[in-house]
């Protein structure tokens, strides 16, 4: 039986620039292969980076070029949250989590529901507790919810943790998926450039060029890239000029065009599929990004419902932070037959019952 896999990260692999990328990658390896397979700074490759503070409206030594933004943002946290508070939402990106869990920091959850975080609740917490020293928030399609924060609260958590000594972190990795509706500014945005802004080339391009990227305040910056440095000494440059060749020529937006359509239509299928096999199930439908957050009745164990659901997996609550009957579908990285054969796997075994935590 082949297995259908809702857990990657990554997105449908007809869905990437193949032919594209590969006439990038032979362009700069002809054109700048002396520099390029050569070590370079840990800040990443110049060209590339003049060009993202361009777009954030930065100087481009505030720029900082990762090997993929997971690798990134533990050089970022390293020894700063060892012993202390950190802000994250409940549930969160799992992979930051247990990066944030072994760093040794005190995880102050931020609740949140369909509507948005609770900023109150927050505020209270802080008031009986040391002032975090980091705030990691994903504002836009929030992994694994699938969320997008409200102006409003996205107003109210920059006034709440963007002063003292508290840094907020904004995660932008999904952003650029957008299919519908209207954006809001971002945190980077609202905080007047006080915060720390970090995105990547994952999911708008290709998630195989683990290219991150970071924008940091003041000295921040120049931190983050001797810790690159001093760790590897220099990330890909022969990725990062690929992802510069592709934008420079043009073909970023063509392709984010195709993207956002072929993620509108694996949305779409996932959520008829959802009404039809799990009308029980509760879920928010996205307006962009590449998860749902399904939330199955109270009592429902999701480890179990997957172990039952022979040839489906996905990643249930407890991995997430979240509760037990909650899991993530990543829509993004399947085919609308396969997102609809899933569903039907998952269906079938609720149905079998006995599934109680």
């Amino acid at each position: 039986m082949e297995t259908i896999s809702f857990a990657g990260e990554g997105i449908a692999t007809e869905l990437l620039p193949l032919e594209e990328l590969a006439d990038c990658a032979a362009s700069v390896l002809a054109g700048d292969g002396a520099r390029i397979l050569s070590y370079g700074t840990g800040a990443g490759y110049t060209p590339l980076r003049e060009l993202v503070a361009e777009w954030f409206e930065v100087h481009p030594y505030h720029v900082v070029l990762t090997n993929g933004w997971l690798h990134g943002f533990g050089l970022f946290v390293g020894e700063r949250v060892s012993g202390r508070s950190v802000v994250a939402e409940y549930p969160t990106y799992d992979r930051a989590l247990h990066t944030l869990f072994a760093a040794g920091a005190n995880l102050l959850y931020a609740d949140s529901t369909e509507l948005g975080i609770n900023v109150e609740a927050l505020a209270q917490k802080i008031q009986v507790t040391r002032r975090p020293a980091l705030a990691y928030l994903i504002p836009s399609f929030q992994n694994p919810t699938g969320r997008t924060l409200a102006l409003e609260d996205r107003v109210a958590l920059v006034g709440l943790l963007c002063r003292g000594e508290t840094l907020l972190l904004e995660d932008d990795s999904y952003a650029a998926l957008r299919f519908e509706g209207e954006a809001p500014p971002t945190l980077f945005v609202l905080s007047e450039r006080r915060s720390v802004y970090s995105t990547s080339f994952s999911y708008s391009i290709a998630p195989g060029l683990r290219v991150g990227v970071f924008i940091l305040p003041g000295g921040l910056a120049g931190e983050l890239a001797a810790q690159a440095t001093s760790n590897y000494i220099s990330p890909s440059l022969v990725s990062q000029a690929t992802v510069y060749e592709f934008i420079q020529r043009g073909a970023l937006a063509p392709h984010l065009e195709r993207l956002r359509a072929g993620l509108k239509l694996r949305r779409d299928t996932l959520v008829a599929a959802l009404e039809r096999q799990l009308p029980q199930a509760s879920w928010m439908s996205p307006e962009g990004g590449v998860f749902v957050m399904l939330t199955l009745p109270l009592g429902t164990d999701c480890e179990a419902l997957l172990a039952q659901a022979r040839g489906v997996e996905a990643h249930a609550g407890r991995a997430l932070g979240g509760w037990p009957n909650m899991v993530r579908l990543n829509f993004g990285a399947l085919s609308p037959e396969e997102i609809e054969l899933g569903v039907q796997r998952l269906g079938a075994a609720l149905g079998e019952g006995a599934l109680a935590g």
